[in-house]
């Protein structure tokens, strides 16, 4: 028995298959884009700038500045929340970021701003004007200056 091969055939049906898997694949777009948007359509007058390498620019008027960082190969967290804003934050600073890192981190918005406002009122003149802390999974540095106070808030990757 001796079976012929029908070149012709089997490349045409190869090029069907490969036709069928990439329009059965959806098109996905970057996953700190639509967190972008989420946050956008989520928090009222946060507006989305640009964006630039990993790092997606936010404005909102409660904040001097608004980042969302987004994992690059090498880091060792998935996303981080940065919020800079008056040195004596306001209300609505802690509304703002406890929003933003609910979105983002998929936690409630209550456990984001109890962490969040423990993390900047721990700042004094006991524990200095740098605390980093640990609540809820979530990493929380806080910073401040003589004019600006600062949050970066991520989760590790393994987590």
């Amino acid at each position: 028995m001796i079976f012929k091969l029908n070149v012709r055939g089997a490349i045409l049906v190869a090029a069907a298959i490969t036709g069928l898997v990439t329009l059965a694949s959806p098109a996905r777009a970057d996953q700190c884009d639509d967190i972008a948007k989420q946050l956008a359509s989520g928090i009222d007058r946060l507006k989305v700038n640009f964006k630039a390498a990993n790092i997606i620019y936010l404005t909102h008027p409660a904040a001097k500045e608004l980042s969302l960082g987004c994992r690059a190969q090498g880091q060792n967290y998935s996303n981080e929340l940065y919020a800079k804003g008056d040195r004596k934050p306001t209300p609505q600073f802690y509304d703002l970021v406890a929003s933003a890192a609910a979105i983002i981190f998929t936690v409630p918005k209550d456990d984001t701003a109890k962490g969040a406002t423990r993390c900047l009122k721990r700042m004094g003149l006991l524990r200095g004007d740098k605390v980093s802390m640990r609540f809820k999974r979530l990493n929380m540095d806080c910073s401040r200056t003589k004019t600006e106070a600062s949050i970066a808030i991520t989760r590790p990757k393994d987590e």
